[in-house]
């Protein structure tokens, strides 16, 4: 059967779509209100966002997250394994002392990696928690990106600034990334939707 030729207004709304379906693909996600760029650049390579999710225990929501990787990941194994620079986006909800935030990250390290593991991470460890201190408290709106470039290490960034020296180690990235997306994460919804899940 011979295609018909399009109208001019159903031309006119195909041509008004294209623009408007484009803005939609590249526009910032919001969660929370929070907006999340659809691609990031770290360490000139453009990671798209892999998932979003909330943390939140009963009523309060800390923050929204972000997580950026080079290709799609389903699952912690894929996530972690997945080669390039990665980056965990946080966007503050709520005012949090730096305290908090140490406590809460020893104890998603603790529980994502074994005994002899945390031994040989714990001078790291130590590095991470102090960058995480000299933040202070942090407020709603902030921003902390966590990214791995593959050539420095772990990079912690606040605000679009970054603080300290890069923690090295793929090693340590991998078990941080797992507190998030692992077995054993600090959100399970949160792990869900950072992986791609609703």
């Amino acid at each position: 059967m011979p295609m018909l030729p399009l109208t001019r207004r159903q031309l006119l709304i195909a041509t008004a779509a294209v623009p408007w379906l484009a803005r939609a693909q590249t526009a910032p996600l919001l969660v929370e209100g929070q907006p999340f760029a659809r691609q990031v650049v770290v360490a000139g390579t453009a990671l798209r966002l892999n998932g979003t999710g909330v943390r939140a225990v009963a009523w309060f929501k800390g923050y929204a997250a972000g997580l950026y990787l080079t290709g799609r990941a389903t699952t912690a194994a894929q996530a972690v394994a997945m080669p390039g620079p990665k980056r965990l986006q946080m966007r503050m909800l709520q005012e949090v002392p730096a305290a908090e935030f140490v406590k809460a990250f020893n104890k998603g390290m603790v529980r994502n990696a074994g005994g002899a593991e945390v031994e040989r991470l714990a001078p790291r460890m130590a590095q991470f928690e102090a960058l995480i201190e000299q933040t202070g408290t942090v407020r709603p709106g902030d921003v902390v990106n966590l990214d791995f470039a593959p050539a420095l290490g772990t990079l912690y960034s606040f605000n679009g600034t970054q603080r300290g020296e890069a923690i090295p180690g793929e090693d340590f990235y991998a078990v941080l990334l797992r507190s998030f997306v692992g077995d054993h994460p600090y959100d399970k919804k949160l792990r869900a939707g950072l992986l791609g899940g609703a």
